[in-house]
């Protein structure tokens, strides 16, 4: 190229690219070009913000006494409903619908025989044979809210205090009750009343009683109980007719013998097998009244504490129980304090005629 020929601009113009040439040469110099010894350049940070989904599980409404979901509002809110059941020898051959009972309480009653005290709340069933109230139904009731209490009579005094207690009587005697027992043809004579509970709670007018409460602890899924295993226990009660009762640990449930039989349902066949099975050792006083026959009336002393057995899922939790006063609800801690939690399913409480009256099995 003849630079003479070259204007005064394109001169300038080149003179200008050489020298950028000549700065780009420079810095590779200075700087260096990338070779082995240099740090790597940091990758650029991202701007992209990663979030993990989060699932919020809501645990499904349970009924109070059982701990089993229970999607029916209107039934998970009602008031339970208690039913004095026979459970003589004679009785336990007719018996029904006791296994359709969220809790049974058995109590002593004179001469080392039995009854029990039904609590239906999140089912119904036609139940029997009704019996006659005790004064130890007073303190079960005052556990569970103004319950509704269904029995085919009490003597005078014991009438006088159910009716002044701690639940919406419901008896035989009541005449806004009587329409709903029925006679059942497997039952005679003292054995013949049987209640449909569907038909009592319908009868109910809005705002008797109240909803019982969260009664027990339950377990969630996935939760194991800590205790010693045990095959299931033996629970007698004394007197001239003693009550012999044992309950035996099948894998799902405590399979109910009484009187040396399966305790069986005459309807439907099934037999009693609660999810648990406590046995709460009281004290019983005399309750001041007599039976048709003369006996003394036992009653089991209900507030204060004691020792606890609670059988759940094949394992046994030595525990105790507390309760302050009457109005109280009834809890079952273990030996750090800490509530006994239990199988969600049906619960049977053996007031059991204290230490020495029962043999873990």
């Amino acid at each position: 190229m003849n630079l003479s020929s070259l204007t005064k601009n394109q001169k300038i113009m080149i003179g200008a690219g050489i020298g950028v040439v000549v700065l780009l040469v420079l810095s590779l110099v200075v700087f260096g070009g990338g070779g082995e010894e240099d740090e790597p350049e940091a990758a650029p940070r991202s701007t992209t913000t990663t979030t993990e989904a989060t699932t919020t599980t809501t645990e499904p409404p349970v009924a109070p006494l059982t701990g089993v979901p229970t999607a029916d509002e209107a039934r998970r809110n009602r008031p339970a409903l208690i039913v004095k059941v026979d459970n003589t020898q004679r009785a336990m051959g007719v018996h029904e619908g006791l296994e359709k009972a969220d809790v049974v309480f058995v109590e002593q009653v004179e001469q080392g025989v039995t009854r029990l005290a039904a609590v239906f709340q999140s089912e119904d069933e036609t139940v029997g044979p009704v019996r006659s109230a005790r004064t130890t139904d007073i303190g079960i009731a005052a556990n569970l809210n103004n319950p509704m209490f269904a029995y085919s009579g009490a003597n005078g005094g014991v009438l006088r205090m159910v009716r002044e207690g701690p639940m919406i009587d419901v008896g035989i005697d009541n005449g806004a009750s009587t329409h709903v027992y029925t006679q059942n043809q497997r039952g005679s004579g003292l054995l013949r009343f049987f209640l449909p509970t569907e038909q009592m709670y319908a009868e109910t007018r809005a705002g008797d009683g109240g909803t019982p409460p969260a009664f027990f602890a339950f377990r969630k899924e996935g939760e194991t109980v800590t205790g010693e295993d045990a095959t299931g226990v033996q629970v007698g009660y004394g007197g001239n007719a003693a009550t012999v009762v044992r309950y035996e640990w099948d894998g799902s449930g405590f399979a109910r013998t009484q009187f040396g039989v399966p305790h069986v349902m005459a309807d439907s066949g099934e037999r009693i097998k609660p999810a648990n099975v406590i046995v709460q050792f009281v004290d019983y006083r005399s309750s001041g009244f007599i039976d048709s026959t003369g006996a003394a009336s036992p009653e089991a002393v209900l507030e204060g504490q004691g020792d606890a057995w609670i059988f759940t899922d094949g394992k046994l939790v030595r525990g105790r129980w507390s309760r302050p006063g009457r109005g109280d609800v009834t809890q079952y801690v273990d030996a750090g304090g800490q509530p006994i939690a239990l199988s969600p399913g049906r619960t049977w409480i053996e007031l059991a005629p204290g230490a020495g009256s029962a043999t873990v099995l």
